[in-house]
């Protein structure tokens, strides 16, 4: 399985590249998102990458972020939904975007996508939705693009002690609250509506998992 590629950018077509690999050229497909922000031509590119095997052909697909690869594998086992589907619906709303829209149930928003209908679109919504807040809780460690260049690695604060008397259910229930606020700040929240929404919802529903967290937080945040 191939997993990520790194070499130089040799050619660009409508919705695929060449990448030099020492002197192996990979055929990488790409949505438009993707394409548009790959440097030019004969500079250094890295993409991770999803291996598609069918009985008459292999084909690469190239992702800015694991986080979008990963969406791209999960919106890949909806029955109807192939890899460039998947790659439409990514180039349309972005992995943020995506998961917000099947988290919140909104069924337009992937109706966008060229080629999805609305019968698509719905089952996207219905197979995905329980599975979205999982991968939009993990979206802060997986967004980070692919080339070590382009990652900043701040020195993480030491964390804070708890206090001696803190029971379990306490120490859980933080945690699911700062899960669900680090998945809201990947999703492009700012951190003050982020943290009031997350707190809004702990108030109201002081057992609320993580993912619980962040479905009615986004809620709240939804334009209206």
């Amino acid at each position: 399985m191939i997993g990520r590629i790194s070499g130089r950018l040799d050619w660009r077509g409508p919705d695929h590249v060449l990448i030099d690999v020492r002197g192996v050229g990979y055929i990488v497909y790409v949505n438009d998102r993707t394409l548009a922000g790959l440097p030019g031509l004969g500079e250094a590119v890295s993409l991770y990458t999803d291996l598609v095997v069918r009985e008459d052909l292999l084909q690469l697909f190239g992702f800015p972020t694991m986080l979008e690869k990963e969406w791209h594998k999960l919106l890949t086992t909806v029955q109807g939904v192939g890899a460039k589907a998947a790659m439409a619906i990514l180039g349309t709303l972005g992995p943020e975007g995506v998961g917000r829209a099947i988290t919140l149930g909104d069924a337009r928003a992937v109706q966008a996508a060229p080629g999805v209908g609305p019968k698509l679109a719905q089952r996207v919504i219905l197979e995905l939705k329980a599975k979205a807040p999982g991968v939009t809780a993990a979206g802060v460690g997986l967004s980070a693009k692919a080339g070590a260049e382009d990652v900043v690695i701040d020195e993480a604060a030491p964390a804070p002690k708890a206090p001696a008397r803190r029971d379990e259910g306490a120490a859980k229930r933080a945690a699911s609250t700062a899960d669900a606020l680090s998945a809201l700040l990947n999703l492009g929240y700012g951190q003050s509506d982020a943290a009031q929404a997350v707190a809004t919802v702990a108030g109201d529903q002081p057992e609320a998992d993580t993912a619980t967290l962040i479905r009615a937080s986004l809620k709240l945040l939804a334009p209206r």
